[in-house]
């Protein structure tokens, strides 16, 4: 019997990142090198991803950046053609390139924003698995693909309209994607970060003052960490995760679950 060890346990094995230069990305890629993967790291700033890149490789790991705007689907066929010719095929991949867009009421939304934001986060992510899934299906040997929607799809914050129907049409993209590649042995998952602290984030949480509340909120105290993302993609792109297909997994600490949390832990406190 051969056993994996952690340090293998993508060996061999090639995972495209987008959105890799920062943040939850950029951690999920520093584990996927430590892991013995083949790891492409795509963004639209090159210093930060090319800095991702070397430090992987000074690990010891093998590692490629590539320049690219999901918006844009010319790039992304590029983005995973370079891919495959450089390593060889693409087992893995995490779509999760996004932005935020304005902060701001919806009636202070334009279209133009709108547009802007479903350009990266919906259309991008479409073209993305259209080229993957190509990619992975020319290869004949199966996959898994993991895209990033949010706790916003099931929830909702004001100011962030057009990026709450973005993530949530993701969600519904990624179920029936999730259905049609299902007999190809290609699997397609969402995570669904709560409040993390990564630059997205950077806004809501300025200050200890406004962070506050969102970790009271949460039952795990605090707030969340871009490991904690990265670990969950980790598992779902892994073979521990083989029988997990079409989900949206949330890693929130428990943020979005409801209930008068901060009335009832007082009565417990009072009363038991």
């Amino acid at each position: 019997m051969t056993i994996t060890t952690l340090a293998s346990r993508f060996a061999n094995r090639t995972v495209l990142i987008t959105g890799g230069g920062t943040g939850m990305g950029k951690a999920a890629a520093q584990r996927f090198g430590r892991e013995g993967a083949n790891v492409v790291i795509a963004g639209r700033r090159p210093a930060e991803i090319n800095l991702v890149a070397d430090e992987i490789k000074a690990a010891g790991g093998i590692a490629l950046a590539i320049a690219a705007d999901v918006s844009d689907a010319e790039q992304v066929q590029a983005l995973v053609q370079k891919t495959v010719s450089t390593f060889g095929g693409l087992h893995m991949a995490w779509n999760n390139a996004g932005i935020l867009g304005g902060f701001q009421p919806f009636q202070e939304t334009s279209l133009a924003d709108f547009d802007a934001v479903m350009a990266t986060n919906l259309r991008g992510v479409f073209a993305c698995l259209k080229h993957e899934i190509a990619a992975m299906q020319a290869a004949g040997v199966g996959g898994a693909i993991v895209n990033t929607s949010s706790w916003t799809a099931h929830g909702a914050m004001p100011g962030l309209s057009a990026y709450a129907a973005g993530k949530a049409a993701l969600d519904a993209l990624t179920r029936t994607v999730a259905v049609e590649v299902g007999p190809l042995q290609i699997r397609i998952n969402n995570v669904s970060p709560g409040i993390i602290a990564t630059p997205m984030a950077s806004g809501v949480l300025a200050s200890r003052t406004s962070a506050l509340p969102f970790e009271k909120q949460t039952p795990l105290q605090r707030i969340g960490q871009p490991e904690d993302v990265a670990d969950a993609v980790l598992w779902l792109l892994s073979e521990d995760a083989r029988f997990v297909t079409g989900q949206s997994l949330l890693v929130d600490g428990g943020f979005t679950i409801g209930g008068l949390r901060p009335w009832f832990n007082g009565f417990v406190a009072e009363h038991v």
